[in-house]
């Protein structure tokens, strides 16, 4: 069978017991440290309003255009500023657990910024490392305490870009791993923390390597001589193409070049390096091109309970156009990206805002569409090759049950 549990999925025999009360009914929160947390409460706030000043402008399309996109006006200095870009080692763990404000105190939205400054790591992962580091830096002495001090960190940092829905979804996800255990019953507090931070680590260690086992997985789908393609910038796309040239199978790439951001330049450019045939295309020549290829595969931004996917504008018509001439369309995805949303069209989403720039002087009466993405209903869908295995649009809903039980 293709479809597989996650490791962290948990035991089911542990959400029954996990219903009812996990929580000791000792732990109880005095009025003095609910105060403290109202306070870091509202000192976040300020914060987060002084980092993220215009929350109309997508600071998650903010970011992956500053990590892969090219904006230059002149397409070859754009190539050479794509193969120049620095990678870095996220692996590292020296980048956590001292961030804090000018009072000293740890600060969640600084500890997360500081994972978000690495190209290779997905924001909701960052999100994942920085809760984790809630708990290494809590001075709770409750386990109620301690939870309600990671719920307002995860509400902070959902609040601090509403549009992104990997970092919404990643910080549910990661409570309800982190916190659901019968274990906590039965253990003193310094115990129970333990495990919650033990749980937490895990859960961030699994997220990091999602990309590699669908790298994995979707190699049998790759072969020989076939032509793919792919539309902007995504690092789980690039891992997969990277491991299927790795593993010396010959293909082809054409990539679009992912407009607003020209994030597909640098995908180009990578794939180049890796001596992987590829054309570049503009995004509106797919049509034109697509009788060459055998196989579309994107990324996502969210994976939506319907089996449909939110991700980058041009997403759409490309599974249109795919499948109207018969082609496959593969979606790579991690399953931090599975989100409890079900869209009706493209309108019924919170709305992802960039601006745009055309390079001429754009009249003050023309409205400009800025919308960064898009809705891909799952009729348009071939598979989709998540950590949880190869699933079908149709098995999704069933992954959500068990992902937010």
């Amino acid at each position: 069978m293709w479809r597989r549990s996650a490791s962290f999925i948990l035991d089911k025999n542990q959400n029954d017991v996990s219903e009812s009360h996990h929580l000791s009914p000792l732990s109880v929160v005095d009025s003095s440290s609910m105060t403290e947390t109202l306070l870091q409460q509202e000192q976040q706030q300020q914060q987060q309003q002084q980092l993220n000043p215009n929350p109309d402008i997508s600071a998650y399309y903010q970011t992956r255009a500053a990590h892969h996109g090219v904006v230059t006006s002149d397409w070859l200095s754009q190539a050479q500023a794509a193969v120049d870009q620095p990678s870095e080692d996220v692996v590292s763990s020296n980048v956590s657990s001292k961030s804090g404000d000018l009072s000293g105190k740890f600060n969640v939205i600084d500890e997360f910024n500081n994972w978000r400054k690495q190209p290779d790591l997905a924001e909701a992962v960052a999100a994942i490392r920085a809760l984790a580091s809630v708990i290494r830096s809590s001075e709770a002495t409750t386990m109620m305490e301690l939870e309600i001090e990671l719920k307002k960190a995860s509400d902070s940092l959902k609040s601090w870009d509403k549009t992104s829905i990997s970092l919404t979804a990643g910080c549910d996800l990661f409570m309800r791993y982190v916190t659901r255990t019968s274990a906590l019953e039965y253990e003193d507090f310094n115990s129970a923390k333990s495990r919650f931070l033990e749980r937490a680590e895990k859960f961030g260690e699994i997220s990091y390597k999602a990309r590699k086992i669908i790298a994995m997985l979707s190699q049998e789908f790759i072969f020989d001589g076939c032509t793919i393609l792919v539309h902007g910038f995504s690092r789980v796309v690039f891992e997969v193409l990277k491991t299927a040239a790795q593993n010396r199978k010959n293909f082809r790439v054409l990539c679009t070049e992912g407009r607003p951001d020209r994030s597909g330049l640098r995908l180009s450019n990578e794939l180049a390096k890796l001596d992987v045939p590829v054309k570049l295309l503009i995004d509106s020549a797919v049509a034109y091109n697509m009788d060459e290829i055998d196989m579309v595969f994107v990324g996502a931004d969210g994976v939506v309970e319907s089996g449909g996917v939110i991700n980058m504008m041009g997403t759409y018509q490309i599974a249109l156009v795919a499948k109207s001439m018969n082609k496959p369309v593969y979606v790579a995805a991690e399953s931090y990206k599975f989100a409890r949303l079900y869209p009706l069209d493209q309108k019924d989403m919170f709305p992802a805002l960039r601006p745009i720039d055309f390079g001429v002087p754009i009249p003050s009466k023309v409205e400009i569409e800025t919308s960064a993405r898009d809705y891909t209903p799952p009729q348009y869908l071939t598979l989709l090759f998540t950590d949880l295995g190869v699933l079908t649009p149709s098995v999704v809903s069933d992954e959500l049950i068990q992902l937010y039980l």
